[in-house]
């Protein structure tokens, strides 16, 4: 018998058993997973896929910058940091019905979920007020709402639980061995602090990363072993792929082989059964074929609109398009 076969038959074997939310998944047992036979591992997550949800349904979600540019962060990808010259300029927070308005239209494209992200490090509490009243007037809509506004304090989480936030985002971004060849200003530590915030005042976690940044694949392996060692691990994944934006210190990153990241969305859905698995960043740089395989690899979320905080996305008429002829629905606010 081949390496590679008991490889496969080992995952196999940890696939079938994949149920429980708090499983422990060894960075080298993920490892393992990236190493299948491509057929091997979009066949094993196919089956975790169908286990947990309609193979033919997607969660469409729209994310909207409420408060763009300026952040004294230096994440390297990130074209709102103030450190970098991108041509993002900074601007103040939006008005509430502008993004009453925005929402209004996210949910009329088909959304059902609406996220709100801010350039911040962290929000100060007045800044809050303004968010407060924003998610309840998006939930007023009949839509799940969902913020990004950086590191939280215990009492901030606590703050938009109670004004009905449904989700928090707070991406780990990478493992934690390459995370300081990314960023700087704030530690590894700092993430998993607001994450637990988060889950402690009740909201549910959207928690992801960005891949195609110059790690290895043992080190993809080691982000999906951070999320899905999570405990419990996030409701929601997204997987952005890398937009290198000139300004950056990675705008002259070499682009991630498209396979690796279709092999990125598999390891996630079989590690994370039951978590919603989401097309990010970079979308449009894949290209139809390589979003179809991500679907069959188990993806069934994706941002959708014509903008991704300041980079662009796939237009709503093209996403349509597709999901159309691939027979895939749009998940509806009750399902």
């Amino acid at each position: 018998m081949s390496s590679q076969t008991i490889a496969f038959h080992t995952a196999a074997k940890k696939v079938a058993a994949t149920a429980a939310a708090n499983e422990i998944w060894p960075v080298a047992e993920v490892a393992a997973l990236f190493e299948l036979p491509f057929n091997d591992l979009m066949w094993r997550a196919q089956q975790v896929h169908r286990a947990h949800f309609d193979a033919n349904e997607v969660e469409l979600a729209t994310l909207l910058s409420i408060k763009t540019g300026g952040c004294p962060e230096d994440c390297g990808y990130c074209p709102q940091a103030a450190r970098y010259d991108t041509g993002v300029t900074a601007q103040k927070m939006m008005p509430v019905e502008e993004v009453v308005a925005a929402a209004q239209g996210a949910k009329d494209s088909g959304a059902t979920r609406f996220c709100m992200g801010a350039a911040w490090r962290s929000p100060k509490d007045r800044d809050l007020d303004a968010v407060e009243d924003m998610v309840k007037a998006v939930k007023a809509l009949g839509l799940e709402t969902c913020a990004t506004l950086g590191m939280l304090k215990e009492e901030q989480a606590e703050r938009l639980k109670t004004a009905g936030l449904d989700y928090y985002n707070h991406n780990l971004d990478t493992a934690p061995e390459f995370y300081g060849d990314i960023i700087t200003t704030r530690d590894y530590q700092d993430r998993l602090d607001t994450l637990g915030h988060v889950r402690q005042a009740g909201l549910k976690v959207c928690c992801g990363g960005i891949v195609g940044m110059g790690e290895s694949r043992q080190q993809r392996a080691g982000l999906i072993s951070q999320l899905a060692n999570l405990n419990p691990y996030p409701e929601s994944v997204p997987i952005n792929h890398l937009v290198a934006v000139e300004g950056t210190p990675l705008a002259d990153q070499e682009a991630l082989d498209p396979l690796e990241f279709v092999r990125t969305i598999a390891v996630a859905r079989i590690t994370m059964p039951k978590a919603r698995v989401r097309l990010s960043a970079g979308r449009r740089q894949l290209g139809e074929g390589v979003q179809t395989l991500c679907y069959l690899a188990g993806a069934n979320s994706i941002f959708y609109g014509d903008k991704l905080l300041v980079t662009g996305n796939p237009e709503v008429e093209e996403d349509r398009a597709l999901l159309n002829r691939l027979g895939i629905r749009g998940k509806s606010s009750q399902s």
